[in-house]
């Protein structure tokens, strides 16, 4: 047997242990210098090739594999984990899984010396790292102080900075802004220019598709449309339409002022999206609506201290128990065995409910915890934290047709996302800069209003503004995908 490609995968077929076949038969060869893009539905079984091409399956995941993968000609079932990771750097859809350093520096500094380069190499690279991926002024914080987005700019800098023959990234883009995630783009394909082979696996395609320098691959078809099977069944909020009012919220994190002098008000019967750069304190307004994070001012529903479900931006932090039905039900002695029903259904998880959450896929985890917030039937709404991270288009669309049920209820929805196809789907549409909220209205409005993007650092895609004009994807199918 001989790979003809820089990553190679020969009839690959993979499942992980208390769980179904994710992969079964699956090819593919990636050259030197080639740019290839990998997409399909959420569970497809994206994940576990990127898993397979490097090498953590089989060694560092548990599970039944058939066929043959190779790393620049080497078989990795027979080579050290350590020996494919200096050919092939991985980036985790979940950065933080791979991020183990007390500061951002000694996290990329950590895998130069492993490679054993010189002080000076070392040092240059480093700033090589920070200054292309903007986290300079952040070079001595801990890692888990950082944003989502953040965190995955540190996981691409410490892979990057070792200069690996191949890259494989799963969802690199999907925590990015769309000012980031444009550059990343531009880098990964002058890199390729030069020699390097690069693999994404990704639902944000619009970033890559129709360029006659990617290819693009499937895995398995697209998820058809999808619809809520039936009218949630959930009660009209007591209260009617909520109204939650925030005065002059602000928020300090150790030395650095994030948020100051907030107002904002919102009311039920509309779906709510805020939009901003990576670390401009998205996910910390939402711990402070909800009570999670100590701030200044007032955040009050109908007059008082308000009840809302937050569903965080990293599933894996909600999610502990052993199977999706206990995680669902956990601790509710009475629980509305209807909406367990249709939640379940809902969001495309009738078939896992004995699965271990943490063998889901991250949007299968993401949609998981939207559940078990739900099941709760918080009071006056939902806080969601980059909900469309690991969603297809299709699950885009059910998650927004969901979350509209939920607000023409009468509570108030607040979604935060760098996704701007899903921000396109809501009522309303906020844009938050370092200074305080610059836009607010419908998203069609604020999206032509050219000088607020400007002023909050970010690019509207020609492909938002004009749908029309979105190039479609092409590219064979490799099949297989569970």
């Amino acid at each position: 047997m001989t790979g003809s490609g820089a990553l190679v995968a020969e009839q690959v077929s993979y499942g992980y242990l208390g769980a179904g076949k994710a992969l079964d038969g699956v090819s593919l060869a990636v050259a030197p210098g080639e740019v290839v893009l990998i997409t399909g539905p959420s569970g497809s079984g994206k994940s576990t090739l990127a898993r397979c091409l490097t090498g953590l399956i089989p060694h560092l995941y548990h599970g039944e594999l058939q066929g043959a993968c190779l790393v620049d000609g080497v078989l990795t079932t027979d080579t050290p984990l350590w020996r494919l990771a200096k050919r092939a750097g991985f980036v985790f859809q979940n950065p933080g899984e791979q991020l183990l350093a007390t500061s951002v520096e000694e996290e990329i500094i950590f895998g130069l010396e492993n490679l054993g380069l010189p002080a000076e190499e070392i040092e240059s690279r480093l700033e090589e790292a920070l200054e292309r991926f903007g986290l300079k002024e952040m070079r001595h914080r801990a890692p888990q102080t950082l944003s989502g987005g953040e965190q995955q700019k540190l996981a691409l800098a410490a892979i990057m900075a070792r200069h690996p023959a191949a890259l494989v990234l799963d969802e690199p883009l999907s925590m990015l802004d769309t000012t980031a995630a444009s550059a990343l783009v531009e880098h990964l394909l002058g890199l390729a220019r030069d020699g390097v082979t690069v693999v994404l696996c990704e639902h944000r395609a619009e970033y890559l598709e129709g360029r006659p320098d990617v290819r693009v691959v499937s895995m398995g078809a697209a998820a058809p449309h999808l619809a809520p099977p039936s009218s949630i069944p959930l009660p009209a909020s007591a209260e009617g339409q909520v109204v939650l009012e925030v005065q002059g919220l602000g928020v300090t994190l150790g030395d650095k002022r994030v948020l100051q002098g907030l107002n904002l008000g919102l009311a039920g019967g509309q779906v709510v999206v805020i939009v901003g750069r990576n670390g401009v304190g998205k996910t910390t307004l939402l711990r402070a609506l909800c009570g999670l994070q100590k701030h200044e001012g007032t955040v009050l529903a109908d007059g008082a201290r308000p009840e809302l479900g937050l569903v965080f931006q990293n599933a894996d932090l909600q999610l502990f128990n052993a199977s999706v039905r206990d995680e669902i039900l956990y601790r509710m002695p009475q629980p509305d065995m209807a909406l367990y029903s249709w939640l379940l259904q809902a969001l495309g998880l009738g078939s896992y409910e004995q699965v271990p959450p943490l063998l889901l896929s991250e949007g299968e985890k993401k949609r998981l915890a939207l559940a078990t917030v739900m099941m709760r039937n918080p009071k006056h709404g939902l806080l969601l934290d980059e909900p469309a991270v690991g969603q297809d288009a299709a699950h885009k669309q059910m998650l927004m047709s969901i979350l509209r049920a939920v607000a023409q209820s009468g509570k108030v929805v607040l979604v935060t996302t760098h996704d701007l196809s899903l921000a396109v789907q809501a009522d309303r549409l906020i844009l938050l800069g370092a200074d305080g909220f610059v836009a607010d209205g419908p998203p069609h409005q604020v999206l032509q209003n050219d000088a607020a993007w400007s002023a909050v650092g970010l690019v509207v895609p020609d492909w938002v503004r004009n749908p029309e004009r979105r190039a479609e994807a092409e590219g064979a199918t490799v099949g297989g995908g569970a």
